[in-house]
Order: structure tokens, then sequence, then C-alpha cells
């Protein structure tokens, strides 16, 4: 098995950067999902407002998100994201753990994504592991994947939401994909995971799988109901 592709998501529900190369740290890949977008009512994601999926957002210049071609602090920014989410939304950073769903990476499978046949991006993960059978991830929680110096430990199958619906290049909905998910793999798809050990992955690397009882040391965020602080 080998890293087939990898994703970093400078500001949480915008549209992901692809990588060659990143560090794996305790929180992720380096600079995933340090901006989201928010209302005066809480946190503002994809699920519910479907054009910011479709917004480009890059890492910058001294490791600053960049939002469609700015900086993500600056007005032109801050005018992108309301036109996708409403008036009343806007960018903040933040750097607690509560900005992941579940946990820290996601990691998907090629096998699992040729059998559902959509376009990869729409199931968002961090990293795409290559030379895996259609059915093989639903096998892995419990177990480790050793990328060089990098461990990364799989907890659970995502129960997949609303967004992989989401066309990331147009915005336009496609429910088909969404019951596919729900049909062919029972709602679940790709694998909740975390980094037990940092370490620098690269797109091309092998991937040894091996059996580990090392738990994650919190679960869950503002999504699945962690208090929003930020």
């Amino acid at each position: 098995m080998h890293v087939e592709g990898l994703w970093r998501y400078p500001v949480k529900s915008l549209a992901g950067e692809a990588l060659v190369a990143a560090p794996l740290t305790v929180d992720g890949v380096a600079g995933d999902r340090t901006v989201h977008v928010r209302s005066r009512r809480g946190p503002l994601t994809g699920r519910t407002r479907h054009r910011l999926l479709t917004i480009p957002a890059v890492t910058g210049p001294r490791g600053v998100p960049w939002v469609a071609g700015h900086p993500w602090n600056t007005p032109a920014a801050a005018e992108a994201v309301r036109a996708a989410a409403g008036p009343d939304a806007e960018l903040v950073t933040y750097a607690g753990p509560e900005r992941f769903d579940i946990l820290s990476l996601l990691v998907a499978t090629d096998g699992a994504v040729r059998e559902l046949g959509a376009d990869v991006r729409r199931l968002r993960p961090n990293l795409l592991i290559g030379g895996v059978p259609a059915r093989a991830e639903q096998e892995w929680p419990g177990h480790a994947l050793v990328i060089g110096d990098a461990v990364i430990g799989i907890h659970s199958t995502r129960a997949r939401c609303i967004v992989t619906s989401i066309d990331p290049d147009t915005g336009a909905q496609d429910l088909e994909v969404f019951r596919r998910i729900r049909h062919q793999f029972g709602g679940r798809l790709c694998l909740d995971s975390w980094v037990i050990k940092p370490g620098i992955v690269r797109v091309g690397d092998p991937v040894i799988l091996k059996r580990t009882h090392v738990q994650p040391d919190r679960i869950g965020g503002w999504i699945v109901g962690a208090p929003y602080a930020g």
C-alpha cells in the first residue's frame, strides 16, 4: 500500500488543497482547519451552506490561509464567504481540537472510492491510501498506519453526511451519491483517525498496516456537540 493522495483544508468547509508532502502533528495535518466560518449562532459549515465547499482555500506565505485569492482576514475574503454563507457570516481563527468533527484526520482508501464511483473530493479526506481492496477499510479500526516515522491510529468508520452529495466545483447537489453511500456502505465511509506519532508524510510513501491498542485522548468536536468556544 502507499499514500496516493494528501489534502489540507486551511478553512473548515472550504475547498481543500492537494499536497505532495505534509507534516503530521498531534493536531493532524499541519495547518488543517485553523480558520472556520461562523455566524452569531455558531459555526457554519457545508452541511447547511453548500456553496462554501466550492470556495478555494490554500496555505499562503508564512502559513496564512488564503480564501478566494486573498488572506483570510481581509475584506475580500470576508465578502467571498458572505456571498456563500449569508450576510452575518465571518471568518475566525481557532486552534482547539473541537474544530475537527470527530478526530483530527480522515483517511480514505482507493478501493472504496472506486466502488463508490464518485470524486474523492466529495469525501474530504486528508489521506487517500492506494492499493486497498474495496471493503478492506471496514476491517481497519483498531489498527494503525505506519508511514515513515509517522503512525496514524484508526478509530472507526465515518458516518457520512449530506456534504458528500455536493459537487466540489459547482456546488450542485446529487443525492444519488449520498444514497449509494447508505446502500453500499451502510452510511459509513472513510476512517476517523488521529496521529499517534508525528512525522512527515509524502505522496508515494509506503504504508504498513498493523494492530494497535492505543486509543485517542478525545473524540468529537462542535458538530457532535462539543461546546463552541471559537
